[in-house]
Parts: structure tokens; C-alpha cells; sequence
């Protein structure tokens, strides 16, 4: 999936990534694409929660190598 914008936030931990991610998604227009590589397990909870309660929408999750990769939609 091509995203408009990357957010490396490996190393981080709740809730930063999520503080980072609403920050960048401030910053994009409507429909444009965030990709998030975080290393934090509970991430994947956190942006399903985060994409329920801001209206963005969670395009995809995956893992691998112990990095959570997630794509959102700017409402």
C-alpha cells in the first residue's frame, strides 16, 4: 500500500506513537495515506481503538520481525 506520509516510531512506546501519529495526521489532507512502523506489541490494539474514536480509518495491520505496521486513512 502506498502511503503519503511514513512515521517511524520504533522504540516507542504507548502512548507515544499514537501522540505521533495524530500530530502527523494533523498535518495531511483528507484521504491521504499515514504508515506507522512501530515496535510496540500493543500498538495494534491502541490504532484500532485511536481509528474507532478519531473517525480515521485503519486500512491494515501487520507484523513481522517485531514491527507493527499500520496504515490509517485522514478522515
Amino acid at each position: 500500500m502506498e502511503a503519503q506520509k511514513e512515521l517511524d516510531t520504533r522504540g516507542l512506546n504507548c502512548p507515544l506513537p499514537i501522540l505521533k501519529a495524530k500530530k502527523a495526521l494533523a498535518d495531511m489532507r483528507s484521504g491521504e495515506i499515514l504508515r506507522i512502523v512501530a515496535t510496540d506489541p500493543g500498538s495494534m490494539r491502541d490504532f484500532q481503538a485511536f481509528a474507532r474514536q478519531t473517525g480515521n480509518e485503519l486500512l491494515e495491520q501487520s507484523s513481522a520481525n517485531d514491527e507493527f505496521i499500520h496504515f490509517l486513512r485522514r478522515r
